[in-house]
């Protein structure tokens, strides 16, 4: 038998290296997975990890996918590292791309209220609302967070599909499932012309830096740090676990709602049925890929920004399979989490007991 032993002192030079190590494992085993499929593995490497910067448009692609990863990966990771597990960011997400689509869609032109701030500002207010839920029945009734936000993410997409299919379908959308395009006030602006590129890369940085300041400086942060580490120790220092619960899923539902808004008002310019809510999801490879630091978060959302461009490349010019990205991102997050059990716990080789 293998038993996990708890090492006495875990290397932290190990810890910082092995998502590094997971990168490179990944590698060698889509470098199988490719040869497997028939396809040369140094040119589908080359394919999926160095085409996306071919050129300054594929480049500014890259951070377009990363912004919206960036902010829910560090989201997540302030949330995880509270031990509070919000894995319904997906539907946050869809909510908060609804949110802006109503304010967007149904605030007159003329209005006051007809500035870009406003869809965005709902798309968060929006996102924190539907974290609110697994909040309030973690705190009040002891629900566990991980199935409610889970199964709300299937409630929001349903809700969205119903909205696009329903009262908010475009009558001149020629039968497609859509709303009507946005006005031109509710478009988040470029940041460079001829590219998606927008805006929302600054709130992305504004919003991993002000979270890893909070973490790292204030009391807020280690009341948060000292919660997920040691929850006795927490509660014996008088610091209330229902509040911690309340911050972390009202901060990362926000921040995914927002993720969403800017999606739909940048992206998108429209609401639709496949508004890119499995963002969501990926997000949490995200998390631990940054080691569930909000500056981290900013480079695995490059990471997997980059895996996301590159799955579509390799679509086109290997003729791959479109879930080839999602292969690879699974792989990546196996070796994350093996590299950190093995950093944590040594194998151990141990004689079966006769009965």
């Amino acid at each position: 038998m293998i038993r996990l032993e708890p090492r006495a002192a875990p290397s932290k030079l190990m810890a910082m290296l092995s998502p590094l190590i997971a990168i490179l494992l990944t590698l060698i085993a889509g470098a199988l997975l490719f040869a497997l499929l028939g396809q040369d593995p140094v040119e589908a490497l080359r394919v999926y990890f160095l085409s996306p910067f071919d050129d300054a448009y594929m480049r500014a692609e890259v951070l377009v996918k990363a912004i919206p990863l960036a902010l829910m990966g560090a989201g997540l990771a302030v949330c995880f590292r509270a031990n509070v597990w919000n894995i319904g960011a997906a539907g946050q997400f869809t909510l908060g791309a609804i949110g802006a689509g109503a304010a967007a869609l149904f605030i007159p032109a003329e209005s006051p209220f007809a500035m870009l701030a406003v869809p965005l500002i709902a798309g968060a207010l929006c996102g924190m609302a539907w974290a609110a839920i697994p909040a309030a029945l973690r705190t009040r009734l002891s629900v566990n967070e991980i199935l409610v936000s889970l199964m709300l993410t299937y409630v929001a997409a349903l809700l969205l599909d119903w909205l696009v299919r329903g009262p908010w379908r475009n009558p001149r959308g020629f039968g497609f499932p859509q709303t009507n395009a946005f006005p031109e006030w509710a478009h988040v602006p470029l940041l460079v012309e001829g590219t998606r590129l927008h805006v929302g890369a600054f709130l992305a940085v504004a919003a991993a830096a002000g979270l890893w300041l909070m973490m790292s400086r204030t009391l807020r942060g280690l009341r948060l740090r000292v919660t997920g580490a040691a929850p006795r120790a927490a509660r014996f220092a008088g610091f209330s676990a229902a509040g911690d619960v309340w911050f972390v899923l009202l901060l990362s539902g926000g921040l995914a709602g927002l993720a969403g808004a800017l999606e739909a008002t940048s992206i998108v310019g429209r609401l639709q049925p496949e508004i890119g809510a499995q963002a969501g999801f990926t997000a949490i490879i995200v998390a631990f890929l940054g080691r569930l630091n909000p500056l981290g978060a900013l480079l695995g959302a490059l990471v997997l920004a980059v895996s996301a461009i590159g799955g579509e490349n390799a679509q086109i010019l290997l003729r791959l399979p479109k879930n080839v990205a999602g292969v690879f991102q699974g792989m990546l997050l196996f070796f994350l989490l093996a590299c950190d059990s093995l950093i944590a716990y040594r194998p151990r080789l141990v004689a079966r007991r006769r009965a």
